[in-house]
C-alpha cells in the first residue's frame, strides 16, 4: 500500500518499548487494600525515620500540596534535598523530570509520567533532577510528599531552586495525542 506524500512525511510507528529513565529516580508500587467500604494504602512504614519502601531515605518532613485544575507548577530543583511524592489514585497529575546534573550518566534525559490515575505509587526524586507537575483533571490535584530536609525560607539554608516552566520545552506539558 502506498501513502500520500503528506502522510509519508508525518508517519511514524508508536513506541511501546521501555520509557527513558533517570539515574536515582525510583517508582515504588504500593499495595492498596480494598473492601466494600473503601481502601487503605500504607504510604510509609518508619524505623528511626527511615522508610522501608524507599531505601536510604530518611524522612524529615511531610508536606501537602494542591494544584488547581489545569495548573502547571514547574520547574523545582534541589541541590541537597530528595523528594518522595505520592498522588492519590483518584487524581491525575503529569510529572516531568529532567536530569540537570552535569556529568550524570543520564544528564539531559527527560521523563514524563502520570501519577495517580488509579495507581498507588511513590516517586523518589533525587537532588539535581528538575521536577514539575501539571494537573490533568478538572478538579484540584493533590500531592503528599516527604523530604529528607526541613524546609527553610532563609537564603543561607534554602534549597528551593526554580527553573522556568518551559525549561524542557513548552510542548512537554501537552497531552499526548494520537
Amino acid at each position: 500500500m502506498e501513502f500520500t506524500p503528506h502522510a509519508k512525511r508525518a508517519f511514524h510507528l508508536q513506541s511501546y518499548g521501555p520509557a527513558p529513565s533517570i539515574d536515582g529516580v525510583e517508582l515504588v508500587e504500593l499495595k492498596r487494600f480494598a473492601d466494600d467500604g473503601g481502601t487503605l494504602t500504607e504510604l510509609a512504614r518508619l524505623s528511626d525515620g527511615r522508610t522501608a519502601a524507599v531505601a536510604g531515605f530518611t524522612l524529615r518532613q511531610i508536606n501537602f500540596s494542591e494544584l488547581a485544575a489545569g495548573a502547571i507548577k514547574a520547574f523545582h530543583l534541589h541541590t541537597r534535598q530528595t523528594d518522595v511524592w505520592y498522588v492519590p489514585p483518584g487524581d491525575r497529575l503529569l510529572v516531568v523530570l529532567v536530569d540537570v546534573r552535569q556529568g550524570s550518566k543520564t544528564e539531559g534525559v527527560r521523563v514524563r509520567l502520570v501519577l495517580g490515575h488509579g495507581a498507588s505509587r511513590l516517586l523518589r526524586i533525587p537532588p539535581g533532577v528538575a521536577h514539575g507537575v501539571r494537573n490533568l483533571a478538572e478538579a484540584t490535584g493533590r500531592i503528599i510528599y516527604f523530604t529528607d530536609l526541613h524546609f527553610s525560607a532563609e537564603p543561607a539554608t534554602c534549597d528551593e531552586g526554580r527553573l522556568p516552566w518551559d525549561y524542557a520545552g513548552a510542548d512537554v506539558w501537552d497531552v499526548t495525542r494520537g
